[in-house]
């Protein structure tokens, strides 16, 4: 059995692929089989990560699913032995093809038939695209099928996540959909240095690990982006 990470939202450039990146990255840290898949056709950002085991999947064809592409994907999938962990990174412009394919052709309920464990990562963030990604989250888990989980991240990196004076526990998506929602991990607004650590790391598609052995990075620099890893790895527990 293996479980499967989908990182899913309609709404581009709110963090879909720093996702993909901290749930990878997570399993290799715990030396987890770990199989990862960049299907984005614009940003090949998680393929960019060279200590990351990622396949690299055309799965768009002139704004239409690749159907060849697509069965290879779900070859990988299903028949992969060790049972690994698979973190699937889908950019914005193949949200809604990829979305639709995986429903009309029941590939969730096949991966499931097959003893996987799905679940659907999305995304939640601050300022402008507040209402955008939780109107996307709403959409999402009323498409898919029961059996399937969502994580919902909220990444307060665009501003805070409020809505009407309400956190995200206390709105009425979360209560309306509380039971499919496994876990909710937010990704903190920090003070500007910890941010310009991240961003750092992040442009030079770097893994913590990674900048805690690179000379280049300084104790202080290491020092607050292990603060961050802990933080985000203590929310990923029990993923």
């Amino acid at each position: 059995m293996s479980k499967i990470h989908f990182v899913l939202q309609g709404k581009g450039g709110v963090g879909k692929s720093l996702v993909a990146a901290l749930i990878s990255q997570y399993f290799k840290d715990r030396e987890t089989p770990l199989v990862c898949i960049d299907t984005d056709p614009v940003n090949d950002t998680l393929a960019s990560y060279k200590a990351l085991p990622v396949h690299r999947i055309n799965l768009i064809d002139r704004s239409q699913i690749n159907e060849r592409e697509f069965d290879s994907m779900m070859e990988i999938m299903l028949d992969n032995p060790g049972h690994p962990e698979i973190v699937i990174d889908n950019g914005a412009s193949a949200f809604i093809p990829l979305s639709g394919y995986l429903i009309d052709n029941h590939a969730l309920e096949i991966l499931a038939e097959h003893g996987h464990v799905v679940t659907i990562h999305t995304i939640i963030t601050g300022g402008q695209a507040l209402f955008d990604t939780i109107t996307g989250l709403d959409a999402l888990i009323r498409q898919f099928p029961e059996g399937v989980k969502f994580v919902v991240w909220l990444n307060e990196y665009f501003g805070e996540i409020k809505q009407d004076g309400k956190t995200f526990q206390e709105m009425k998506v979360y209560h309306m959909h509380e039971e499919r929602i496994q876990k909710v991990i937010t990704i903190q607004k920090r003070r500007e240095l910890f941010e310009q650590d991240m961003q750092q790391m992040l442009k030079a598609r770097l893994t913590f690990d990674e900048t805690m052995r690179l000379g280049e990075f300084q104790l202080m620099t290491k020092h607050r982006l292990q603060r961050i890893k802990n933080d985000l790895f203590a929310q990923m527990e029990g993923l």
